[in-house]
């Protein structure tokens, strides 16, 4: 399905019905990575799959995509489909988009799950990092997708996944030039979410690698402690829905009970 919104087309599915779930996809990801996710919740609750800005099926809008641009496309879905007060299961990036909704809109969100994702920006090299893939996409996009795909894996599992990872590089490859940019771009300047992250008292939890080659495990830790928030604490790298697949699947069913 498409939402017309602002001159571009924001594509997204719905399946099933009871709680809505609002699924958002990480960098470079689109919808589909929640496939094998969907049906273990889908008999129970109201899950919504988005296309986030420039990724998947959806148009970009902008030369920087800012995780509030985002978040207000989000809403806009949502609105568009009487959604109100859903659990956001937010990937990486997704959870950056996850944490400019609750901002932006506090009252109309019920919950909300991090996986490998973080509240804290970006520090300084970081950024440095984010202006250096700029460069090196604009040059080449798809050495650039294939080569941050295998990195966000665990070393030891990159060979264990690598079917997997083939199938998330072809995915990936698809993401026009200017929607990684807009992305690098947004989440280079997103702003410092722990306040909001502490502030939002309906249930909450992070779901943290222990070998994320991508984000620090200790700071994840210390973010848990820092905004009250539950962590869940895997061996993996930043894909936990492959890494971990099975645990995560676990933890969430016993997270939503508390809906």
């Amino acid at each position: 399905m498409t939402l017309a919104y602002k001159g571009i087309e924001i594509n997204y599915n719905t399946y099933g019905k009871g709680t809505p779930l609002v699924f958002l996809h990480g960098f470079l990801e689109n919808s589909t990575m929640w496939n094998d996710i969907i049906p273990h919740f889908s008999e129970t609750h109201n899950c919504i799959t988005i296309d986030l800005l420039g990724h998947g099926k959806t148009n970009c809008l902008g030369y920087i995509h800012r995780m509030e641009d985002m978040a207000e496309a989000i809403r806009a879905v949502l609105y568009s489909i009487k959604i109100d007060n859903p659990i956001f299961i937010s990937h990486s990036m997704g959870g950056y988009v996850s944490l400019a909704y609750i901002d932006l809109f506090p009252k109309l969100v019920s919950g909300l799950v991090l996986l490998n994702s973080t509240s804290f920006p970006d520090n300084e090299e970081r950024k440095v990092n984010r202006s250096r893939a700029i460069d090196i996409v604009k040059k080449n996009p798809k050495a650039y997708t294939s080569m941050a795909i295998a990195n966000l894996f665990a070393e030891e599992n990159r060979d264990k996944y690598i079917n997997q990872i083939e199938l998330i590089k072809n995915e990936a490859s698809k993401t026009p030039l200017q929607g990684i940019i807009s992305a690098l771009e947004g989440m280079k300047i997103r702003k410092d979410h722990t306040t909001t992250l502490l502030k939002f008292k309906k249930p909450k939890i992070i779901f943290a690698g222990q070998k994320d080659p991508v984000l620090s495990y200790q700071q994840n830790t210390e973010e848990s402690k820092q905004c009250k928030t539950d962590l869940v604490s895997l061996n993996g790298g930043h894909m936990s829905y492959i890494e971990n697949r099975n645990e995560l699947l676990k933890n969430l069913h016993q997270f939503l009970q508390y809906f």
